[in-house]
């Protein structure tokens, strides 16, 4: 070849090479610049082909309507593209909106990315403080993010909520909560209620007098314009029920999981953790002094808050008195259902004890309960007001140990519930375990420091099959049980219902598979690279569906429950986002 052929040859090659890296720039240029703002009336409304909040719509369905991906053809399904994530606990709930996918890491790593091809658009990393980094675990995690605006909200470990520009990842405003020196920690994130950015605390387990608590932000600076403090203060009408106990030694409360919103009833929907230490007679609650109630107001409630001032509307409290760890923080379904004849207004929870139980959403009464997993905390549910009656012999007591049934890591965990309108059915990842509970009380003359004050020693369910994992689909209109599929391997990632008439779900054995809605029949599995311990959601791009999942070791959940299953093994690294669609034609 001639050396003006070679040049010739050298010079294509380079403007090839030019060509590739422009096109590249263009591709992510055109993908950034098709976002468009979020507003109120997207979230009342979403595109189906978005995922604009972590269970995609106000209500907390968790429900894709996209139906690309069906029965028929679900076996098909491959992966599409994968994204490592930072290695670390791995809880998340990606985002997307106009074909841009929105991912955070373990350690306020936030990164966009373009959702038909995994590019990566643009990356925000906070510059966390070194202790926290130390501490690890789940300190580092946030399980949710906002968009709304032009803006994608996000917390941070240090007790911040930023606001990064969605099509730059630059910052359009950082706002101080709290002061995370003192122990406050973010493990959710900021959702959108009312024009409000909303999120709630936790960290109160450390030694916090007075409990947590949930604020509202102006969406344009981060002021804060509301706070509800998750525990009855000095003054409140049901200050009396802490047995006496002085503000300054009422602990726990964490809001720990974001909250559901009724745009139209204009009311926000949070669930309270339990109360610290965890065991009654340690905190001062048991034994109950005269003159003095002692259910501990407003630990394992929901609370109904009006997202514009922050006042609280009404309040239920599912447990009272909780002395075995076993909050009721999780996600609000909100869903019309017929009770007794009449359609009610109706927000549906799980606690840790994993009983469905249905309450008013207008005015916070009681509607029904229901029992799925065994249990032995609750001996009794008074059918027209809700209150439970607790076995005594679950009560744990310093100087003893006792069997309780669920553990406190839950017969269902922070792992979220779905709800599907095509099957009308709620769909629950749960798992069967108990522990020997033995307080660890606080010596005398010593104060409380933070945490909970007992050791929980897991065990297998007395009784059982010996398998730990489940899945249950409970139809909401007559409360009956549809199908339950029990697995060797505890469940540990949300559910995902679709208008194909999919769930998804995976579990600690790195399983991801889609079940029949109808039948719970497994249609399709696939084997990642780790635990499956986040979000599963649904999206499409150009007409093309995608269904992702995170997964990653290291959460405290996923601490407890290899205690139960020690055989199965998972590496502690290998942080992932996987991508899945069909085939192209």
């Amino acid at each position: 070849m001639s050396a003006n052929a070679k040049s010739a040859m050298l010079g294509l090659a380079l403007v090839l090479m030019a060509a590739g890296v422009s096109q590249a720039q263009s591709t992510k240029s055109n993908a950034l610049s098709g976002l468009t703002p979020v507003t109120d009336a997207v979230l009342t409304n979403p595109p189906p082909s978005d995922w604009l909040q972590w269970r995609r719509t106000y209500d907390g369905w968790g429900y894709s309507p996209l139906d690309q991906i069906n029965k028929s053809n679900v076996k098909n399904l491959k992966p599409a593209w994968t994204w490592s994530l930072t290695s670390g606990v791995t809880e998340i709930a990606p985002l997307i909106h106009d074909g841009v996918l929105f991912v955070t890491n373990a350690g306020d790593k936030i990164q966009a990315l373009d959702a038909a091809t995994g590019d990566l658009l643009w990356e925000y990393r906070r510059d966390v403080p070194a202790k926290l980094i130390a501490e690890g675990g789940n300190t580092l995690a946030k399980r949710n993010m906002a968009l709304y605006g032009d803006n994608l909200y996000i917390a941070t470990s240090d007790a911040h909520i930023v606001a990064l520009d969605a099509k730059t990842g630059k910052v359009v405003w950082d706002h101080t909560v709290a002061d995370w020196n003192k122990g406050w920690r973010y493990s959710s994130g900021p959702h959108v209620a009312g024009g409000k950015i909303v999120i709630g605390m936790s960290g109160c387990n450390a030694a916090q007098g007075g409990g947590c608590f949930i604020t509202g932000h102006d969406a344009k600076t981060g002021a804060e314009v509301w706070r509800v403090y998750t525990l009855a203060q000095t003054g409140d009408p049901n200050e009396h029920s802490w047995n006496g106990l002085p503000l300054e030694k009422r602990f726990g409360g964490s809001a720990w999981i974001a909250g559901s919103y009724d745009p139209v009833l204009n009311t926000l929907y949070y669930g309270v953790g339990q109360p610290n230490p965890w065991i009654a007679e340690i905190r001062g609650t048991l034994p109950k002094k005269d003159g003095f109630d002692n259910a501990a107001l407003y630990s394992d409630s929901t609370l109904a808050i009006d997202p514009d001032t922050g006042k609280v509307k009404w309040y239920f409290q599912h447990l009272e008195n909780d002395s075995d760890d076993l909050d009721y923080s999780y996600e609000r379904i909100l869903v019309d259902i017929p009770v007794n004849g009449q359609m009610r207004k109706a927000t549906i929870t799980a606690g840790k004890i994993a009983i469905i139980e249905a309450i008013d959403r207008t005015n916070g009464e009681f509607l029904w309960a229901k029992e799925t997993v065994p249990q032995n905390i609750v001996a009794s549910i008074d059918p027209k007001t809700g209150k439970k009656t607790i076995r005594p012999e679950a009560i744990p007591h310093i100087g003893q140990t006792t069997l309780v049934c669920p553990a406190n890591p839950g017969a269902r965990g922070w792992p979220a519930t779905a709800y599907s309108p095509r099957t009308q059915m709620l769909y629950l990842p749960m798992t069967e375990f108990c522990a020997n509970t033995t307080p660890t009380p606080i010596e005398p003359g010593q104060t409380f420091t933070g945490g909970g004050r007992a050791v929980h020693k897991m065990i297998p369910m007395p009784n059982t099959d010996g398998n730990f994992g489940r899945l249950d689909a409970v139809k909401l209109t007559d409360r009956t049980q549809a199908w339950s599929k029990r697995q060797f391997a505890p469940m540990t990632s949300a559910v995902l219902p679709t208008a194909g008439g999919i769930v998804f779900a995976g579990d600690i054995d790195r399983w991801f598979r889609a079940y029949d809605d109808e039948t719970g029949d497994v249609l399709w599995q696939i084997r990642t690279n780790n635990a499956v311990n986040a979000f599963p959601v649904s999206y499409s791009v150009g007409g093309k569906q995608y269904v992702a999942i995170a997964v990653g070791n290291g959460s405290s959940q996923l601490r407890n429950l290899n205690t139960l299953t020690p055989q199965i093994k998972n590496p502690d690294g290998g942080s992932m986002l996987w991508v899945f669609a069909l085939p192209s034609p």
